[in-house]
């Protein structure tokens, strides 16, 4: 799994059958410090997470393994959205 912050939407009024009715997000990996890294990605929201909140997204096939993602040609899925992140005994993000 990849920490990320998601960071916008995306609408598709025209797809894929298979993909009809998933949430898909935006999201952008970030370090440890929660500066954005990396390039965007857009993956399919199996928890309910909203713009702005740091989230664990699987890629690959790890990313169909989810009961919504199951043999869905999806490349990239939100399975958590992160509440506190501890690294050597420090708190170093907690969510608002």
């Amino acid at each position: 799994m990849l920490m990320g912050q998601v960071v916008g939407t995306v609408v598709s009024t025209r797809k894929e059958p298979v993909i009809e009715g998933l949430k898909l997000l935006l999201v952008k990996g970030i370090d440890l410090e929660g500066k954005l890294t990396g390039s965007l990605v857009v993956a399919v929201d199996a928890v309910g997470a909203g713009v702005g909140e740091v989230v664990l997204y699987a890629s690959g096939s790890s990313a169909r393994q989810t009961v919504q993602t199951k043999d869905r040609p999806v490349d990239a899925t939100i399975m958590a959205i992160v509440d506190e992140v501890e690294v050597h005994g420090q708190r170093i993000y907690v969510k608002q």
